[in-house]
């Protein structure tokens, strides 16, 4: 947030998914993530900018459908509005929905006329052939209306001008009386008031828009019929994710060799300059082999998937395909107690589960809520998807080829379907274990289909999804790649530590049919989860250092060296899949919930659950054996 004097302070208000955010974006820079997803901001946001001699301030409100709070993201937008200071409310509107707006803007009239209707999204009215009279809409809210297309940048000066004008008195607005009168009416509820303002709307709709019938086309009715049908729509749900998961396994080969190269190059250069400066040989083997190999496998390993995944899913999120996968998931989420918002959640958390603990700010049950969060990291993680392909291309599907890659893409969509079916499971008993009165509903405001804006998303995915994301692992690598070198090279009578954990937790892991390499290696890559299998080959190799292997055949070598089987493979990707929280999720999730302990809660729960399915699966197949 940037503090300081402004001359103008403008707020950004609106309905959920009308481009506010891209509005922002526009004005002052900031280039906040602009998602074509109801609920997306769900905090303030604020900039600042010059504009010819004015300093402005912008607050980008959330998402909002009434003044009368019903979630956390209203209450902010409720207080802001009725106790904030500004000079002029820039209300957002969709123009290619504008009835179902006028509530929120009658609403926000009712409170101050210091406003101005910025009316987005009329490049797609003419498309649809909508026909809105700004006049008459402007004379009947008693305000400027403006026309703008924010993701062409055309409109926005002039907005600004008129909100200016606005602010310092230059143009008059006048109360609407209508509602003013309702909020002064004190036998009058807020349910009451907001049905007589949404007469009013339709009043005022009737009077000010043509061709309402072609809001909602027929090539959207065609999409929906398919993408929402209890047949088709989670089949199509699979085929996408599978799409995206293939483009994942297969293109993170080569940028993931190259990088390799890179790094290797740099690293004998990096040891060169130590040796010239006459750098101690253990600060040497600490810097080297220590933090340096560890930051540079967990960004080898980790940017390439990043690079691929996080904007294939930002254009289906922008294109307005990824809401309708949590409108399908809701039947089966409400069966088990909570709603499709936990949905909405959970693919948030894909790549990151940072931004999906972060977005379960959206769900006002406070039981929905931690169930949420607490489940949040049975979606994998960037960090956990390179050893997921790993795995699955070593043991089940080879390592090269197209062939390889749709069968790892297979595996994948299989854990994907295991994930949910567990979280279901968790979130059901979860409901059942927290007693709490209070619950939620989920209200899904559907995003017309758009052509993704695929340069401005893929550019704004790396940027803030990417770079975020390799920024944090690389801050949190630098102190675990210290611990780890001293827990390989400090001994005990002849034995290093390392080893004296991997032995002390045999006993515990031989019962789930791993062995205690891989527990140390899982415990061990808390601070970031990208680092499990590097530490897992030091362990077995009895290395000093963190150690990577040119090719995922030689990788197979080793792990079938030292014991491993089908079985421990597949028992391994439920561990990895069920992984606890890595550092930075359980941060936020402290911040998030404002308790140490249902950070704790968070991380007992995976970790239970994925020595529990594999305590079951590993008896299964002995059984069966």
């Amino acid at each position: 947030m940037v503090v300081g004097i402004s001359d103008y302070i403008f707020v950004l208000a609106g309905n959920p998914n009308v481009g506010k955010s891209t509005v922002f974006n526009q004005l002052t820079g900031l280039k906040q993530h602009t998602g074509n997803w109801a609920g997306k901001t769900v905090s303030l946001a604020t900039g600042e900018f010059q504009r010819k001699n004015d300093k402005i301030r912008i607050v980008d409100l959330p998402g909002s459908y009434s003044i009368f709070p019903d979630s956390p993201e209203e209450e902010i937008t409720s207080d802001y509005i009725k106790n904030g200071e500004y000079g002029c409310v820039v209300i957002v509107a969709d123009a290619t929905s504008l009835e179902r707006n006028l509530n929120l803007i009658l609403q926000i009239l009712g409170i101050t006329e210091k406003v101005v209707l910025c009316l987005n999204f009329m490049d797609e009215i003419k498309r649809k052939g909508i026909e809105i009279d700004i006049d008459e809409l402007s004379l009947q809210l008693g305000i400027p209306v403006v026309a703008v297309s924010a993701r062409h940048n055309k409109g926005i000066n002039k907005l600004m001008d008129t909100a200016i004008k606005v602010a310092d008195g230059t143009i008059k607005t006048f109360i609407n009386t209508a509602v003013t009168g309702l909020f002064r009416d004190e036998k009058l509820n807020d349910i009451q008031i907001s049905e007589k303002i949404s007469v009013i709307s339709k009043r005022i709709a009737d009077v000010c828009i043509g061709n309402r019938g072609q809001v909602y086309g027929s090539l959207d009715r065609k999409f929906d019929k398919i993408l929402l049908s209890p047949i088709t729509g989670i089949p199509m749900m699979l085929v996408m994710f599978a799409l995206v998961f293939w483009l994942t396994a297969y293109g993170a080969n080569y940028p993931g060799k190259l990088l390799t190269f890179v790094f290797d190059l740099i690293r004998d250069g990096l040891y060169n300059l130590l040796v010239y400066i006459n750098t101690p040989d253990v600060i040497i083997s600490i810097i080297i082999d220590g933090i340096y190999t560890t930051v540079s496998w967990v960004v080898s390993v980790m940017l390439p998937p990043a690079l691929i995944f996080f904007p294939m899913f930002a254009l289906l999120e922008d294109s307005g395909i990824l809401p309708r996968f949590a409108f399908n998931l809701d039947r089966c989420f409400s069966k088990v107690g909570t709603n499709g918002k936990q949905a909405l959640t959970m693919l948030m958390g894909f790549g990151c589960n940072v931004c999906g603990v972060m977005g379960c700010r959206i769900i006002k049950s406070k039981k929905e809520r931690l169930c949420a969060v607490v489940t949040n990291s049975f979606i994998p993680c960037n960090g956990r998807l390179p050893t997921l392909i790993a795995l699955a291309g070593i043991f089940f599907c080879g390592t090269s080829g197209i062939a390889g890659s749709f069968k790892v893409t297979l595996v994948l969509l299989m854990l994907l379907v295991l994930a949910v079916i567990i979280t279901l499971g968790v979130s059901f008993v979860f409901t059942k274990i927290y007693h709490s009165e209070d619950s939620g509903c989920f209200i899904l405001e559907l995003p017309p289909y758009r052509k993704p804006q695929i340069k401005k998303t893929i550019l704004l995915s790396l940027k803030d999804k990417v770079l975020y994301v390799l920024s944090r692992a690389v801050m949190v690598s630098i102190p675990a790649g210290v611990v780890i070198w001293v827990l390989s090279n400090v001994e005990i009578n002849d034995i290093f530590l390392m080893t004296y954990i991997s032995n002390a937790l045999q006993g515990v892991a031989s019962v789930i049919g791993v062995d205690g390499v891989i527990i140390t290696a899982l415990i061990l890559s808390f601070p970031a989860n990208e680092i499990f299998i590097p530490i897992m080959i030091m362990a077995y190799s009895s290395s000093s250092i963190l150690m990577e292997y040119s090719s995922l055949e030689s990788l197979g070598i080793m792990l079938e060296n030292n014991g491993w089987t089908q079985l421990t493979a597949v028992l391994v990707m439920i561990l990895c899949l069920f992984h606890f929280p890595c550092f930075t999720t359980c941060v936020s999730i402290k911040k998030e919930t404002g308790s140490i302990l249902w950070s704790f809660i968070s991380v007992i729960v995976p970790m239970v659950t994925g020595l529990f399915i594999c305590f079951i699966v590993n008896q299964l197949m002995q059984l069966f054996a």
